[in-house]
């Protein structure tokens, strides 16, 4: 079964193929970070708009590389939700009037999910069932999978998520955008033990996360640091210390939290997903700390640890051979809860 992917939740135009048989057949992505850059951030509008000039020469490069034709397809996925309402428009708007054409489903995907299951596109693929860990700019959750679709919250980000910590601490240190791989770059040649900075909620008795205090308290620490002045003022070095143990606190908290909800639900496997899996402390880390436990630990490649095309063709592609309805009318789903999706084949 043949299903082309779209991902237009955000800043990145994403396209693929996915067979249910040979696994990821092309894939495609366009990144808008250099667009922007100059505004410190997303702008929804350019976004939405860069969306409707790229998704359709990707979707032809895509099925070119793949060797493919329309007629080929058995469905086409979208991302229905959450995101940008803008930008999820045009993924939907395309997957829908193509699938519409072609008579073929079309298949809504939630954008987490898609990022819960990448590792199934690497190998080895995990097995049901497992604990998963997603960690990106908007969300910081550990789930207990029991299926595709099949998904218990077993905490969750009171505040900022971890990825949008990274994002805000790299910002108040005068570091560009985007700001969580320029700060854990940074982090590497940082002094370990320089400075100190909190672990929020490490010792908290349950599974959930909270990182706006780590943040604020980098502020602190960087305007004391700096007599008064902006932090951004500070020495590079001194930036470096900071980076670094912000990036530590932040490790020490997810690998605590993961362990403790692998105890916690019995289970062997963990699974890693989202862009800020793709830091290197914590890769290292969390494979140290699993597997000294005599469990396993799972990480999607990292050019599927961002938004991707293929994590949404994977989701749709299990959704549509497990029998699922789909229909040609849509809407868009900004927000979302992971933990109300169906199962497969409801």
């Amino acid at each position: 079964m043949l299903v082309l992917g779209i991902e237009t939740s955000c800043d990145e135009t994403g396209v693929a193929v996915y067979d249910t048989a040979r696994g990821l057949v092309a894939h495609a992505l366009h990144s808008q970070v250099a667009m922007h850059r100059d505004f410190g951030g997303v702008v929804p509008e350019l976004a939405s708009r860069d969306h409707v000039r790229r998704v359709v020469p990707l979707a032809e490069r895509v099925l070119g590389e793949a060797g493919l034709a329309l007629a080929d397809l058995d469905g086409v996925a979208y991302t229905q939700g959450p995101g940008l309402a803008g930008a999820l428009l045009v993924g939907a708007g395309v997957a829908t009037a193509l699938a519409y054409a072609l008579r073929i489903p079309a298949v809504p995907v939630h954008h987490l999910e898609g990022h819960l299951l990448s590792p199934l596109l690497g190998q080895p693929r995990p097995e049901f069932p497992f604990v998963a860990l997603l960690v990106s700019g908007g969300h910081s959750q550990l789930f207990d999978v029991a299926g595709v679709g099949r998904y218990r919250l077993l905490g969750d980000t009171l505040d900022d998520a971890a990825g949008e910590a990274f994002d805000k601490t790299a910002k108040l240190l005068g570091l560009p955008y985007p700001g969580g791989p320029a700060l854990a770059a940074l982090a590497e040649a940082g002094v370990p033990g320089a400075v100190k900075l909190p672990r929020p909620m490490l010792s908290s008795g349950d599974l959930d996360f909270s990182f706006s205090g780590l943040k604020t308290a980098v502020l602190t620490l960087a305007r004391k640091e700096a007599s008064g002045a902006a932090p951004d003022t500070l020495a590079p070095a001194r930036k470096a210390d900071i980076a670094r143990e912000f990036q530590q606190a932040v490790v020490d908290v997810l690998v605590a939290k993961s362990v403790a909800a692998l105890a916690t639900t019995g289970r062997r496997r963990l699974v890693v997903a989202g862009g800020v899996g793709a830091n290197r402390d914590l890769r290292a880390r969390l494979t140290a700390t699993v597997r000294a436990r005599d469990g396993e630990v799972y990480f999607p490649d990292l050019a599927f640890c961002t938004d991707n095309g293929a994590m949404i063709a994977l989701v749709g592609a299990l959704r549509l051979a497990a029998g699922g309805a789909f229909d040609y009318s849509f809407v868009v789903r900004p927000r979302w809860d992971l933990a109300s999706v169906a199962p497969v084949g409801v």
